[in-house]
């Protein structure tokens, strides 16, 4: 069974700590957690690490260490008090290793803890994670940054279809250049879809009646099906 405090986000603890530094209530416990949205379903593991590095007692209220430490509002007159309730904690690991204990690597850390608690390494691994964020906040090493939310995307703006145009089919018969006369327009139905067929035809200027003959005949045989 671990006796040493485990967590699997141990980021989660300083920002506890972090927030007891501004306001610290009268009594704390999993709820006052869960109220300032920390650690979600793993409330009970940061009020256990409270507890055992003596900030708060088995009721959650303020111990008089913890009230000496958060008292202070410079953060190097803080971590020296908060690193005193540590080591109180800690004592096992600071008597064998003194004060290279705050420096020891995850690795060192593992061993110490698994061998003293007969943990699993997935729980080694937490407790030694645990306690190197407590090192953090004494002063000895980084403090996580807190996770900040992830802003929602917007919904992607759906792409806009153009209706389709209807094709428009232009003929010319050009026999010479002269004035041009707007030819028939014929509107062909078919299955579903509609064609529009715009003649455009260019007479010459000096065609007797038989050259526009032909024309008009030639258009009707092979443009209007007559």
């Amino acid at each position: 069974m671990a006796t040493h405090p485990y967590i699997s986000g141990p980021g989660n603890v300083a920002q506890m700590v972090t927030q007891l530094r501004k306001s610290f209530p009268s009594t704390i416990g999993s709820e006052t957690v869960k109220k300032l949205g920390i650690a979600p379903n793993n409330e009970s593991y940061v009020i256990n690490v409270l507890q055992y590095v003596g900030v708060i007692d088995s009721e959650g209220k303020k111990t008089p260490g913890a009230a000496n430490a958060f008292s202070h509002h410079k953060d190097e007159d803080f971590a020296k008090e908060f690193a005193s309730l540590v080591q109180k904690a800690y004592s096992s690991l600071f008597e064998l290793h003194g004060n290279d204990a705050w420096n020891l690597d995850s690795d060192e850390l593992i061993t110490f803890f698994r061998q003293s608690d007969q943990t699993s390494a997935t729980i080694g691994s937490r407790q030694a994670g645990t306690f190197k964020v407590l090192a953090g906040l004494s002063g000895h090493g980084d403090v996580p940054e807190p996770k900040t939310k992830k802003s929602t995307k917007n919904a992607a703006t759906p792409k806009s279809t153009k209706p389709k145009e209807s094709k428009n089919t232009q003929s010319s018969i050009q026999p010479g250049e002269s004035s041009s006369l707007s030819g028939r327009q014929k509107h062909i139905e078919g299955h579903g879809f509609g064609l529009t067929v715009r003649v455009e035809i260019n007479l010459p200027a000096d065609g007797t009646k038989e050259t526009y003959d032909n024309i008009f005949k030639s258009i009707k045989e092979n443009l209007l099906g007559g």
